[in-house]
């Protein structure tokens, strides 16, 4: 099914996917039993309730939903209290608790219907992204960032080309921040299903938190389903092994969907590779099928097993030494290697100037080269975009506290400065004979070190 102009924005969906709500049972394409289980189940939880009550709450259409009902009142499960219009008003019988009691020991779960499997499948591969990348589209979609035309021009190919890509250099060079862009490349929307059943199982799928859903939805689209921006899902230190697999939740009986599940048809970025619980191998490991392949294979707690598709790109992105990551064997297997070097002086002017206006401060004429001097010295050795935004938020809070407009000069640079960086010994200072920042004669501080505040995972996003 095709969704034509939707929220001022054309969406180009693949033609022999329907996905308007099913209206028999047969449609539905999932088991009867489990369709009376949700049933059950939701009418205990609403109490009283009614056939359109149901219908919303469980993603069916009246049809379908009336359907069962009928099944479940001839088995006496369901009782019709009355009418409200043409909506029938209904209500568990005693044996109809007992049942739902009775399902709700193997599962809790009550909400939207599980599409099938093999409609899931069908989906994501006719989602496939195929995006139209040039220089222009790429210039588009970085345009807040500084970026040099020759990072774009290795990052363009790297997303028409198979396989993962590899950001890599030192902290606070923004690679995060070109990781989670990447995605603007995508002009398109995906479906999402709420959740997916296999072997009678449910497994949850959308999630509010990572994907994000347009603000209106398709009239005619199925409720089971979600229309959604391409999904990018970020993993940081804190990724390990189970995140990738099924989670089966015992507390209410459903899995939840591994990660490159949730990234399907979008961006997987593995943020502060080499930082997880796990070794690099291990993980690349896990994905060396998937990625060559693009099907991925997943177990139910009891032993089945079935594929789904692997339709991800995975962008792994670290500030760690590439040779302490894997040894060549390791980087054949990543055929898109970026790295992503500190910036040159106008391209840390360009972005001290646009951190100034965002945060209301004047410049002063020399206060940027005395910037740049000052942060090779005292800072990383080099020039990285991470500094101009910390630089700007420090100075507010300075010049707040001294009562004073906000201003970057040379003085406020040294004020900054030594608040940002972290010092070394008073003794050492002592020796050097450098003043103490904005207290001249007064006592002095050791030279700075070469650490800054950040994390590497803090570096510019």
């Amino acid at each position: 099914m095709a969704f034509g102009d939707h929220g001022g924005e054309t969406l180009h969906q693949p033609q022999t996917i329907d996905l308007r709500a099913p209206r028999t049972i047969e449609e539905l394409g999932i088991p009867l039993a489990l369709v009376q289980d949700l049933i059950l189940r939701r009418a205990l939880f609403e109490g009283r309730t009614s056939t359109l009550q149901l219908a919303t709450a469980l993603g069916l259409s009246v049809a379908v939903t009336s359907k069962v009902i009928e099944d479940l009142r001839e088995l006496r499960h369901l009782e019709v209290l009355g009418l409200d219009g043409f909506d029938y008003q209904l209500e568990l019988t005693q044996q109809g608790r007992d049942a739902a009691m009775e399902r709700m020991q193997l599962c809790r779960y009550a909400g939207a219907a599980p599409v099938a499997l093999d409609q899931y499948v069908q989906v994501v591969r006719a989602q496939s992204a195929q995006p139209v990348v040039t220089r222009e589209s790429m210039q588009h979609a970085f345009a807040d960032l500084v970026v040099s035309d020759w990072l774009l021009d290795e990052l363009g190919p790297a997303l028409l080309t198979p396989g993962a890509i590899f950001l890599y250099g030192p902290p606070g060079t923004g690679k995060t921040s070109l990781a989670e862009r990447l995605i603007r490349v995508h002009g398109d929307h995906v479906f999402i299903p709420r959740a997916v059943e296999v072997d009678s199982q449910i497994i949850t799928v959308y999630d509010p938190v990572v994907h994000e859903a347009v603000p209106e939805q398709p009239a005619e689209l199925d409720p089971r389903w979600v229309l959604c921006r391409r999904p990018s899902v970020i993993a940081g230190g804190e990724l390990t092994t189970s995140m990738m697999d099924l989670t089966y939740e015992s507390s209410n009986g459903v899995y939840l969907a591994p990660i490159q599940m949730q990234a399907n048809n979008g961006l997987l970025i593995i943020d502060d590779f080499g930082r997880q619980s796990m070794t690099p191998e291990q993980l690349l490991n896990r994905w060396i099928v998937p990625l060559d392949r693009r099907v991925d294979y997943l177990s139910l707690a009891y032993g089945v097993r079935f594929e789904i598709p692997f339709d991800v790109k995975v962008v792994f992105s670290t500030n760690l030494e590439p040779a302490s990551l894997g040894d060549e064997a390791f980087f054949r297997r990543i055929q898109n290697k970026i790295l992503v070097p500190s910036i040159d002086d106008a391209e840390f002017d360009v972005v001290l100037r646009s951190a100034a206006a965002r945060y209301g401060i004047a410049i002063e004429p020399g206060a940027e080269e005395y910037l740049r001097e000052v942060s090779r010295r005292h800072g990383d050795g080099d020039l990285r975009p991470y500094l101009p935004h910390e630089v700007c938020k420090i100075l507010r809070a300075v010049c707040a506290y001294r009562g004073e407009p906000p201003v970057l000069d040379r003085g406020n640079v040294d004020r900054v400065v030594g608040i940002y960086f972290t010092h070394a010994t008073r003794e050492r200072a002592a020796s050097s004979g450098n003043g103490h920042p904005g207290a001249p004669g007064g006592p002095q501080p050791p030279p700075m070190t070469t650490l800054p505040a950040l994390s590497a995972s803090d570096a510019v996003r």
